[in-house]
């Protein structure tokens, strides 16, 4: 653990400490917090040193910010040198039961880890969600594979078993028939959640629950599947926002009533749902997990730069106590995403890459490696490779977008010892 304070600010100004990861401007802090009336420190990892403010009272840097023993000793040298915490902030959904755990431990105000459960933890977010009404898939709690093996039995192979706790799609496994639970054997221990499968296209709606009404939401349908990608199954990852107006209707409905369900509080929400059709062609969705926090990959600086909205505003402001207030736009554009995978396995060095033309439909932002550049094994998907965002008029113009960028683009990499 190192240490990089500041001289000590004066003892009336709050003290929020924030846990940070990011190495790209994913959130920018001194627009939410203002840091000569706040104490504001940061507690980050190797990576994210690059987009901390230079207003920041005081930094520690420790290996892994989801670890809470790191994060509190860390926590307890900020507040040694800057008073007592009153507020801790995240926004990584890797973060979130640090922070939970550090609100418990130091004191704080705000989100605690028994409030945080049904949104950390798959089962207990299921259970809410069916009881108050949206549809869900068959699920069940997976203490072992015995427990999966008489849930298929039940409900038909194959199934999906996946951790409770999980983020990025992480340990996310399709058993496909009794001969398939072998490759339960030798996970790490801990909690899973078994699903019926479903093979319908998965969307994603981002945007702000106010506590009783939506806020500013989009709805997206992605290109590929995060659990393909996640497994090394696809080499691309994106999504496209929709504009059909029954489907972007329904999945409105939807989402009122899931946010409902799991919160009568403000909370920014990632909402992944399966959206099928039924014999008339009329949407049928079903509810597949939620995040309480901004959506990852492209999603915070699509909102920003196509949308001009911060939904990590909101979410700092939830977080420190306050009222979030979003606009929307008096008309929305359609924006969109893509995450190209490196082709060997990080750590890998960088050995040939070209951005692409931003004309003839290419991206308008695009975050591309240079030769040499060490891409690190990490998790979540800032450090996949390369990463695209792209804008238009509707679903088609972005979706053709995405695709010719997904067949253009390459990227050559060598394995790094």
């Amino acid at each position: 653990m190192s240490e990089h304070p500041a001289p000590h600010p004066g003892p009336d100004r709050p003290h929020v400490l924030v846990l940070h990861r990011w190495r790209d401007e994913h959130a920018l802090y001194e627009n939410y917090i203002d840091h000569r009336a706040h104490r504001v420190t940061y507690v980050t990892n190797p990576l994210g040193w690059p987009s901390l403010p230079p207003a920041a009272a005081g930094i520690v840097e420790i290996p892994a910010t989801d670890d809470i023993e790191q994060a509190h000793a860390a926590a307890t040298a900020l507040a040694a040198l800057f008073g007592p915490v009153d507020r801790v902030v995240a926004l990584n959904e890797g973060d979130l039961d640090t922070a939970a755990e550090l609100r418990a431990r130091l004191g704080c105000p705000g989100q605690l880890p028994g409030e945080l459960a049904r949104f950390r933890d798959k089962l207990q977010m299921c259970e809410a969600v069916a009881a108050a009404g949206p549809r869900t898939p068959a699920f069940a709690d997976a203490p072992d594979r015995a427990a999966v093996a008489r849930f298929a039995a039940a409900h038909g192979w194959p199934v999906v078993v996946k951790p409770r706790r999980g983020t990025a799609s992480r340990g996310v496994l399709i058993v496909d028939s009794p001969d398939g639970l072998s490759a339960l054997d030798g996970l790490p221990d801990e909690p899973r959640l078994v699903q019926e499968f479903c093979g319908d296209t998965i969307y994603h709606v981002d945007g702000l629950w106010t506590g009783g009404a939506l806020g500013p939401w989009r709805a997206s349908r992605y290109v590929n599947t995060c659990a393909d990608f996640a497994a090394g199954g696809g080499v691309v990852l994106g999504s496209v926002e929709e504009d059909e107006p029954e489907l972007v209707a329904a999945l409105g409905e939807f989402t009122a009533s899931v946010a409902a369900a799991l919160s009568d509080r403000p909370w920014v929400f990632h909402l992944e749902v399966f959206v099928g059709r039924d014999a008339d062609g009329r949407p049928e969705l079903r509810f597949l997990e939620a995040g309480c926090r901004v959506g990852g990959a492209e999603i915070p600086f699509v909102w920003r730069e196509v949308h001009g909205i911060d939904l990590m505003r909101a979410a700092v402001d939830v977080q420190l106590g306050r009222t979030p207030a979003l606009s929307a736009p008096a008309s929305w554009r359609t924006g969109g995403w893509l995450l190209v995978r490196t082709p060997v396995p990080a750590p890998c060095r960088v050995v040939a890459a070209q951005p692409l033309d931003p004309r003839d439909d290419g991206p308008y932002a695009q975050v591309v490696p240079d030769r040499g550049t060490v891409v690190p094994e990490a998790g979540g998907y800032e450090h996949v490779g390369a990463r695209f965002r792209f804008r238009g008029s509707g679903t088609a113009q972005v979706e053709s977008s995405i695709a010719k960028a997904a067949a253009r683009f390459r990227l050559e990499c060598e394995a790094v010892a």
